[in-house]
């Protein structure tokens, strides 16, 4: 057996992963494999379907963060140069400023790129306000999505 307690470890990494899918560029979705994973290695629950579909879950989660911003950006009607631009002003703002850097820096370059594109302040305020919302949306679905592994472990656990 693994030396710390199986159950105690995999509820701090779900409600961590749960937490972590409000901080952006924080990966919740795989704190929560972790944690189940954990688990499973210890005593071998859930079974392997289970566990199958609680990675999938996490996948899913992991995909909704890295492509949340970028997809919200290209649904707004952003360029795929804009896109590229505000991943880039999220990470690295993301250490100065902490996940309001990120959001920031996405935001604010999104209207800055379009605004120059266009030479439409509406344009680039329309661009740059669909894409937060949308960052929202995915760290939203994020949660749901943390929080339902969190739920289903929970009845796999009892």
């Amino acid at each position: 057996m693994l030396p710390l307690n199986p159950a105690v470890v995999a509820f701090a990494l779900l409600i961590a992963g749960v937490v972590a899918s409000f901080v952006p560029l924080v990966p919740g979705g795989v704190l929560s494999i972790l944690g189940v994973g954990y688990y499973w290695a210890a005593t071998g629950d859930p079974g392997t379907i289970a566990l199958l579909g609680f990675v999938a879950l996490g996948g899913l989660t992991v995909a909704v963060d890295l492509l949340g911003g970028a997809i919200s950006a290209r649904v707004s009607g952003a360029s795929t140069r804009t896109t590229a631009v505000a991943a880039v002003a999220a990470i690295a703002l993301l250490p100065i400023l902490g996940p309001f850097g990120a959001i920031l820096g996405v935001v604010g370059s999104v209207f800055a790129s379009e605004y120059r594109r266009h030479g439409d302040i509406r344009q680039g305020t329309r661009t740059a306000a669909v894409t937060a919302v949308g960052m929202l949306a995915s760290s939203a679905m994020q949660a749901v999505l943390t929080l339902s592994m969190l739920v289903g472990f929970v009845f796999v656990w009892l």
